[in-house]
């Protein structure tokens, strides 16, 4: 079973689209679990009508504290042995279930981070690879001092939520977070192949610019405190 945790807020412009292209790919037995935190146009309206076909759509309340907390939500609601992060306003391509799933045949994958293309709001391609964009690589420390992880392009164990959760509450940002909790678990596989189209459209809540220098530092050094922590409570 797999689990896909999408977090929703005021996406009716592309949830639509995002639906298709995750629900034509996932079986009956999967879920879709969507957490929605507070939209006040017709983002829910639209996922209750998806509900009327497709049963194994649940859609929860979020916690109304920001996209961190509004995974998390989510997260703690799955039931998958393979967890699937989504976003409310990209496009899966059509094999990506399919290819992640083969690379987790692997007993010591732990995480599965793909390629994919950056698209406007029309899908108009503006990079053809976020890894080249980005200079993707695996490894603890590379992904300490830049991050490689996009959410919307991870796949990973259960186990890999369970020490991950609850997150800190001062991370960066949640994937980052996961992505440097399963470096220390095993083997993270990157997947050189575009399976997402990751859609820029100027209303995103993450962001292509970096912080000055001084912040930039003192997140690694909170980052570093709490995987310390973690090593101890789970992995030892």
């Amino acid at each position: 079973m797999i689990s896909v945790c999408m977090a929703t807020y005021n996406g009716e412009k592309y949830l639509k689209e995002q639906l298709d292209s995750i629900l034509k790919q996932i079986k009956s037995s999967d879920e879709l679990i969507i957490s929605d935190d507070g939209s006040t146009d017709s983002t829910c309206t639209i996922i209750r009508e998806y509900q009327k076909e497709y049963k194994n759509i649940n859609l929860i309340d979020g916690p109304k504290m920001g996209v961190q907390k509004n995974f998390e939500n989510a997260l703690r609601k799955s039931k998958g042995d393979i967890i699937f992060l989504s976003d409310q306003d990209d496009i899966w391509m059509d094999n990506k279930v399919d290819v992640v799933l083969d690379a987790f045949q692997n007993p010591n994958v732990v995480l599965i981070l793909h390629d994919a293309q950056i698209v406007d709001q029309n899908e108009q391609v503006i990079e053809d690879s976020f890894f080249e964009h980005r200079g993707s690589q695996s490894g603890l420390f590379k992904n300490l001092w830049k991050n490689s992880y996009l959410g919307c392009c991870m796949a990973f164990r259960r186990s890999v939520l369970e020490c991950s959760l609850p997150f800190p509450p001062k991370i960066e940002m949640h994937d980052w977070w996961i992505g440097l909790i399963s470096e220390m678990m095993g083997e993270v596989r990157l997947i050189d192949k575009p399976l997402l189209k990751y859609r820029r459209h100027g209303e995103n809540v993450s962001s292509f610019q970096h912080h000055p220098f001084k912040k930039m530092v003192s997140n690694r050094l909170y980052f570093i405190q709490q995987l310390v922590k973690v090593r101890k409570r789970c992995l030892q």
